[in-house]
């Protein structure tokens, strides 16, 4: 399923005595994340295929740094390979769909040396069809759909967009987030409106949004009684000298993922969703004095209003409020999570077609 760069991909047919023979193959062709994988038989490439409601050539998306296509048959064989079920093509297909939207700038974040993966967070009724986790640990690990549908995009991004560790992925370091970070909203226990709907889609829609985004940074707050306490200590977390996002305001978001009960503190003292963004914009700040001459000061790029020259002047860590982007997901107990982000583009939110026919 390889090809030199901008060349088409091609899948071959070959033949293993046993799952052990497939297994190590596939790894020493580089077709894998390290991990074992389910050999992508015919049958189960043509059951992935029919549960995406797609022809098989229909191409999803141009995939770089290779620059291949990666069509409906490419992302059922890696979705087999990542032990997804045929139910789950929808949102693979439409998570593959936004990378490839030239906003999101697949390319950079793929050949980048900074340590962001791709995450895909899943809002609405298609969440439940799924059962995905949206509780206790749906960042990972023990459920089958998020576990396999973030492992599908990564295997896709490695094997159609020849994301190659030290080849065409430059990650210094790498991230666990890139074998797999996938999740859903809870939006049972959100006090707000779904992220789907503050972003301007439909209640009964189910979307995917796709972020460049650095592994969860923990809130951990058992203390504080009330919202603004809370988010003070978001704040905080947010304010980080050294993450690209101090230095890219202009042009990336950073996504808040607040636990329930976080959640219904803030909420419980009459803060709305826009309320926590402004709130978090104000206060999830650095000073030019704080970032002069360090971390990515020479990779800055701020609003206009920044006067770099005086170091009393408070840097907000993206261009607007609405750059904040706020959702519920989680568990009982007082924990939240901050996630920075590649900060050199903005995430982006699509629907998910069922039935595209």
């Amino acid at each position: 399923m390889r090809a030199m760069m901008n060349e088409p991909l091609q899948c071959e047919r070959l033949t293993f005595p046993d799952w052990e023979t497939v297994n190590e193959n596939f790894h020493a062709r580089g077709w894998t994340d390290g991990l074992p994988i389910v050999p992508p038989t015919e049958d189960k490439v043509r059951a992935m295929i029919a549960g995406s409601g797609r022809a098989a050539s229909e191409v999803v998306g141009v995939i770089g740094p290779r620059w291949a296509e990666c069509t409906v048959e490419h992302a059922a064989i890696n979705a087999v390979m990542a032990g997804c079920e045929p139910r789950y093509m929808p949102v693979l297909v439409t998570a593959i769909q936004a990378v490839c939207e030239p906003a999101f700038g697949l390319y950079g974040i793929q050949a980048t040396t900074h340590p962001c993966g791709i995450l895909m967070a899943v809002s609405g009724p298609i969440a439940k069809e799924l059962d995905m986790n949206s509780g206790a640990g749906c960042f990972g690990p023990g459920n089958k759909a998020n576990a396999a549908l973030g492992r599908a995009m990564r295997l896709i991004l490695v094997n159609v967009g020849g994301a190659i560790p030290g080849q065409g992925d430059m990650a210094t370091q790498g991230s666990p987030g890139k074998y797999s970070y996938c999740f859903a909203e809870n939006e049972a226990e959100s006090p707000w409106e779904p992220l789907r709907v503050s972003l301007g889609f439909k209640p009964g829609d189910s979307t995917v949004t796709v972020v460049a985004a650095e592994s969860p940074h923990n809130v951990n707050d058992h203390l504080c009684q009330s919202g603004y306490t809370i988010l003070m200590g978001v704040a905080s977390l947010m304010s980080t000298i050294s993450s690209n996002n101090a230095s890219c305001v202009d042009s990336g978001d950073v996504l808040v993922v607040i636990g329930p009960e976080h959640a219904k503190t803030i909420a419980g003292g009459g803060l709305s969703r826009a309320d926590v963004q402004r709130f978090l914009f104000e206060h999830g700040r650095n000073t030019v004095g704080m970032l002069r001459n360090r971390a990515t000061w020479a990779m800055m790029s701020w609003p206009k209003w920044i006067n770099k020259e005086d170091d009393s002047v408070r840097v907000p860590i993206v261009g607007k409020p609405e750059d904040i982007l706020i959702m519920v997901a989680g568990g009982s107990g007082k924990h939240s999570s901050f996630i920075p982000t590649f900060g050199v583009t903005k995430s982006f939110t699509k629907k998910i077609e069922k039935n595209p026919f």
